[in-house]
């Protein structure tokens, strides 16, 4: 196997890696579209299933955004060849806005920002819980949509 073999391959298992993800995460919005919008109230009145749906979709949606953001889209800048100074991760995301693989830096920013508050639990605050989460199903119609631009974006190139 050759190098660009080689790269091919890495990138598909990428790829495969951030669709099961998606997969798992669009499965967790469609068993909780009926609870939309979520209230403190309701939040309190879920079922043990309905919980753990709602983990579910909170760890895809972290993990997904976590692979796009550690391993896709570095990926993508090597697939594309992008020339320059891109050290930092910021200066990685101007230039994938740029070059057109994402729509938005900002978008993106705000995307992590998303996994980022997930990290933080507050259990006994439904109405803070309720509020993430309702966010949370718009932002991740966005991921999901990222990623297949991404996707797209880069079949030009491999």
């Amino acid at each position: 196997m050759n190098k660009a073999q080689m790269n091919k391959a890495i990138f598909d298992g990428i790829v495969g890696v951030c669709q099961t993800h998606a997969e798992r995460l669009r499965w967790a919005m469609v068993q909780l579209a009926k609870k939309k919008p979520l209230t403190a109230k309701a939040l309190q009145q879920l079922t043990d299933i309905e919980l753990a749906v709602f983990d579910q979709f909170v760890v895809r949606f972290s993990k997904l955004q976590d692979a796009m953001g550690a391993k896709l889209l570095p990926a993508v800048i090597e697939l594309t060849h992008e020339e320059g100074e891109l050290t930092t991760f910021i200066d990685k995301l101007n230039r994938l806005e740029k070059i057109g693989a994402l729509n938005s830096v900002e978008q993106w920013l705000k995307l992590r920002e998303m996994r980022n508050q997930f990290a933080h639990d507050y259990p006994n605050d439904p109405e803070i819980q309720a509020s993430l989460l309702n966010k949370a199903f718009d932002l991740a119609a966005q991921l999901l949509a990222t990623l297949d631009q991404v996707i797209v974006f880069a079949a030009k190139y491999h």
